[in-house]
């Protein structure tokens, strides 16, 4: 059952990226919902654990820690990259769909929504089960590598290197947190 909600996660991801890239979608109004259903069906095959050895306070304040610092890293990185013509355009495409989504709805579907379920996804139910079959590192470099590569249909710059960057750090926490 795990594996089926696997690749049925994977492939949903991928297709409502490639949705946005390809203008047939809304990524504001597409990817919660589906992002929503990932992780819902994440936490009904496999419940998700907050920490294996590692204390849980520790692991969450690393966890809000690896939040700030990319947060910042990321502002750093699109004010210099955004120089640089088309990584500017692609900021500005995938941004700009937001259109008439205010600030404070994208802010509450991204960190109260997105985030949280893509997160149980991944981690928690992914990397989790390749865990199963592989040694924990493993597992997260296979997790990684598959979370970049579904967001390649997204065919945009800054998403991918967030993929490539977030991906890497939140892959790394599960498994330095075993959880």
């Amino acid at each position: 059952m795990e594996t089926a909600v696997i690749v049925a996660g994977l492939a949903a991801e991928a297709v409502v990226w490639w949705l946005v890239a390809t203008r047939r979608a809304d990524v504001w109004r597409l990817m919660p919902p589906v992002l929503s259903a990932m992780g819902v069906a994440a936490v009904a095959v496999r419940p998700p654990v907050a920490a294996g050895a590692t204390d849980a306070t520790i692991a969450l304040a690393a966890g809000l820690a690896a939040g700030v610092a990319l947060y910042l890293a990321t502002r750093a990185f699109v004010w210099v990259a955004s120089r640089w013509g088309p990584f500017r355009r692609d900021v500005l495409e995938t941004y700009g769909q937001a259109g008439d989504v205010t600030l404070a709805t994208t802010l509450v579907l991204s960190l109260a929504i997105m985030v949280p379920a893509e997160e149980l996804f991944w981690r928690g139910l992914v990397q989790a089960h390749l865990q199963g079959a592989t040694a924990a590192a493993t597992a997260a470099l296979a997790t990684w590598a598959a979370y970049i590569g579904v967001n390649l249909a997204s065919r945009s710059q800054p998403i991918v290197a967030a993929a490539i960057v977030g991906g890497a750090a939140w892959a790394g926490l599960a498994w330095w947190s075993e959880g």
